[in-house]
């Protein structure tokens, strides 16, 4: 009875385009590398948001592409190598991140919790199409 539950919650996930999955699943993660990114600043102090950036970053690196992979694009095998082109993918992620809250934080004076809400939305656009290619 549960079996035939999940594989029908399974096909209906499975039958949803992929930019939609890839929301909704990014979302999920990027809630929990924002909450981590929260929870350092709150820990090491708001002058420490670079060093909380990446933190989050790597804390939340590994949970993004068990999800990505298994529920977005439903690759199977080659978990070394997909982890080493999404970690490429990240890196780049992580360096616009960086940059724009830089910017944000140091050039324009935003709040660091703002900046890194923006942060987000632009580098989610830029995490699909590296993704996706």
């Amino acid at each position: 009875m549960l079996r035939k539950i999940f594989y029908k919650i399974w096909n209906f996930w499975l039958r949803l385009p992929e930019k939609l999955r890839f929301l909704v699943i990014g979302g999920f993660n990027t809630v929990i590398a924002y909450m981590i990114f929260v929870l350092c600043l709150l820990v090491a102090g708001t002058d420490k948001y670079q060093m909380c950036l990446l933190l989050a970053w790597i804390l939340s690196s590994f949970v993004s592409f068990v999800m990505m992979k298994t529920f977005v694009f439903c690759t199977k095998g080659g978990w070394k190598s997909e982890y080493l082109k999404c970690a490429a993918s990240w890196l780049v992620s992580y360096v616009v991140n960086a940059v724009i809250l830089q910017i944000l934080v140091q050039n324009l004076m935003w709040n660091i919790y703002l900046a890194q809400m923006l942060a987000v939305a632009i580098y989610t656009c830029v995490t699909y199409i590296l993704f996706k290619y």
